[in-house]
């Protein structure tokens, strides 16, 4: 008779802790099991396909005559992710800045016409024209440093928030600005752009002597929303003529400076004419609007023409101001491009970098000598004093125009009428003047 309790028991013994048998066996090694095709086992879709790769939305858009980027594309009037990422990405190309100088004169020649009556008699007749003396740009765009700073308009500053008139506050506590508000920030707003600062310094700024790099980098976005918040926000209107700007700014230099220093040096060469210098930008907007009929429509310069002569816009304009649905604006953010900016450095002593530094003054205002520097630090245990600096990164407009006065002048007295702008001043490696110390 077969014992079958026999086995049983013999299994019951190999299973025991401690025997021989379980102590000698080792787990394989780690290289060993990486190499099992069963650690490599990836998830196949159902019909054999992998899943497709992540890729950013490619929105439409059109460039206008001005130079500004217009998109009616419908995903970005609904996904509020996609709308800012597309203001990011654009937002990477600097706007276009050129210094336009164009002189001209009025002069009064003589013809001679048939007279009105019908008779072969000839009259004589003056008339006037105007002849253009010299026409020129100069590309200033090109000396913009690094990316843009994305900066937002603080919720007291009257601002398009979302209607046809500036308001102030956010979300349900917007109002409408009264007037002598409104005539006060128009004002700053030119003051500012004229003197070059920065887009986010409101009209209580004052400089402080101690902390220069406090205009370039402290308090950028002072809306108390995000950008992505103001996406959103223009997303979610159901408007039918809505229209988002992102506007691009060009700070850093005092532009009006440049353009009283740009005059003079014309004037220098004995030209009376009528002169006319100015900063002019392109590239400088993005736009985001309705995607409808209506809307594509008042976007064609032609279509808009149309509507106007046959006395139809005024009825749009008047359905866009004051219609509950009809339009609104949003020009709460942007991007700044500096030309020059103070940066803060901290260093050990007042030799380091001794060359590059400049004193801690107004980033406006004529430069001083650059081995006048001050430093203000505390001492920091036995590390030394630290010592805190500003530096000023870029250009500066003094010597640009250093750069760019011999050329000036030539130009007017070539009487140069250029319509590609101009890319390359004076002062190059190879002018004799880089020799000479202190030019």
């Amino acid at each position: 008779m077969v014992n079958l309790a026999q086995p049983k028991q013999q299994e019951e013994q190999a299973l025991v802790p401690g025997d021989s048998c379980i102590d000698t066996v080792a787990p394989p090694p780690f290289e060993q099991s990486a190499g099992d095709p069963l650690v490599h086992e990836t998830y196949t879709a159902p019909g054999g396909e992998d899943p497709p790769e992540f890729a950013p939305y490619d929105a439409s858009y059109f460039i206008s005559r001005a130079g500004d980027l217009i998109s009616h594309d419908p995903h970005l009037n609904e996904d509020g992710e996609a709308f800012y990422r597309f203001l990011l990405s654009q937002a990477v190309a600097p706007p276009r800045m050129f210094l336009h100088c164009r002189g001209s004169h009025d002069e009064t020649h003589t013809r001679f016409v048939r007279s009105r009556h019908g008779n072969r008699e000839l009259t004589t007749e003056q008339y006037t024209e105007k002849v253009v003396d010299f026409d020129f740009k100069i590309d200033v765009g090109q000396h913009i440093i690094g990316g843009p700073t994305h900066w937002s308009v603080g919720d007291s500053a009257p601002a398009y928030r979302g209607r046809m008139f500036r308001e102030v506050g956010i979300g349900g506590e917007k109002h409408k600005v009264k007037r002598a508000e409104l005539d006060a920030a128009k004002a700053w707003e030119k003051e500012r752009d004229s003197r070059g600062f920065p887009p986010w310094i409101g009209s209580d700024y004052a400089w402080r002597e101690d902390q220069p790099h406090v205009m370039h980098n402290n308090s950028v976005l002072k809306s108390s929303w995000t950008l992505r918040q103001w996406a959103d926000d223009y997303c979610s209107s159901r408007k039918s003529l809505k229209e988002f700007e992102y506007h691009k700014v060009v700070y850093g230099w005092n532009f009006d400076a440049l353009k009283a220093a740009t005059r003079s040096v014309i004037i220098s060469t004995h030209y009376a004419g009528d002169l006319e210098v100015s900063f002019e930008t392109s590239n400088s907007i993005i736009s985001v609007r309705s995607h409808n009929h209506l809307s594509r429509a008042l976007s064609n310069g032609w279509i808009k023409f149309l509507l106007i002569i046959t006395f139809i816009y005024p009825f749009l304009w008047l359905f866009r101001r004051f219609h509950r649905r009809g339009g609104g604006i949003w020009r709460v953010c942007g991007g700044a491009y500096a030309l020059k900016r103070i940066e803060q450095v901290t260093s050990t002593s007042p030799q380091e970098y001794a060359g590059d530094c400049n004193t801690c003054e107004s980033p406006f205002l004529d430069a001083p000598p650059a081995d006048n520097i001050r430093y203000s630090g505390r001492a920091s245990g036995s590390t030394g004093l630290s010592q805190a600096r500003s530096k000023v990164v870029g250009l500066r407009e003094g010597a640009w125009f250093r750069q760019w006065e011999g050329p000036i002048r030539r130009a007017v007295l070539n009487r140069l009428q250029e319509r590609e702008p101009l890319v390359a001043g004076d002062g190059g490696p190879t002018s004799p003047t880089i020799l000479l110390d202190g030019y």
